[in-house]
């Protein structure tokens, strides 16, 4: 599960945010403790629970004393606005930026997009 691209904590984040995303994991769902994942991935406590600690100060997770870690309400639709804002900035823009300096017109582009999404159906 884990590669060298990036802190295995952060792996950890992000494969919980891609659960909640993808519907895996409900809103106010118990998540598996620290523990449990550590043992699941045989990996150290504490990197487990930096992965969660940093789900936590981003609202993902949030705790109930002596009872677990819970996907928080609000978690799934902040995960989704911050994904589409990452995808326009980081796709589009740049696919548009692109597209200026080559000479595409944007109707070229639509055009194919729309020609992609026909074929798809």
């Amino acid at each position: 599960m884990f590669d060298d691209r990036s802190p295995i904590y952060q792996q950890i984040a992000d494969k919980i945010k891609d659960d909640i995303v993808s519907g895996i994991l409900q809103e106010d769902e118990q998540v598996m403790s620290t523990n449990q994942y550590a043992a699941f991935y045989r990996i150290n406590p504490a990197t487990a629970a930096k992965g969660f600690h940093l789900l936590m100060e981003e609202g993902i997770l949030y705790k109930k004393r002596g009872i677990g870690m819970f996907v928080s309400g609000e978690a799934r639709q902040s995960l989704l606005r911050q994904r589409r804002e990452r995808f326009f900035e980081e796709v589009v823009d740049r696919m548009l930026a692109e597209a200026e300096t080559i000479g595409v017109p944007i109707s070229e582009i639509i055009g194919r997009i729309e020609q992609a999404k026909g074929s798809d159906e």
